[in-house]
């Protein structure tokens, strides 16, 4: 289990917004983000593999499983308690959550690895659960 800080920064919730096609979207100092703003909330995490830093290539395929194989993201949903607003500042806390196999069709074995970040305000309460769920594949050897 890790923690982190995220501030949910009135810019950067314009900027999300216009992106994601309100393009007449105003700047509002304490307004609420958009349902899916806390995508973007990973950058803030110190240990997040695919964040870009200095003196290091960029990481763009790390989304891979451990002990090899192909690897891709295969769900993510969020259950939100109230909607974040703009000004706050969350604690998320990242916590391991189920995994499970199932055979694939292809003849591999398919390795399903859930993450949960909990986003709580200043006061403890929890704002929204964020579900990550990542699918390694394993080959079986060629008889």
């Amino acid at each position: 289990m890790r923690t982190y800080e995220v501030l949910v920064e009135a810019g950067q919730v314009l900027q999300f917004r216009r992106a994601v096609g309100e393009l007449d979207a105003p700047l509002e100092p304490e307004g609420i983000a958009p349902p899916t703003f806390l995508m973007a909330a990973d950058l803030f995490d110190p240990e997040y593999e695919r964040r870009p830093r200095a003196g290091r290539e960029w990481p763009a395929a790390a989304n891979r499983p451990a002990g090899g194989g192909a690897g891709f993201h295969a769900e993510q949903s969020f259950t939100f308690h109230r909607h974040p607003r703009a000004g706050e500042q969350l604690s998320a806390t990242v916590r391991p959550g189920r995994r499970w196999e199932k055979d694939g069709r292809r003849g591999g074995r398919l390795l399903f690895t859930e993450t949960i970040t909990d986003f709580s305000d200043p006061s403890g309460e929890l704002v929204v659960s964020a579900s990550f769920v990542s699918v390694g594949t394993e080959r079986k050897p060629e008889e």
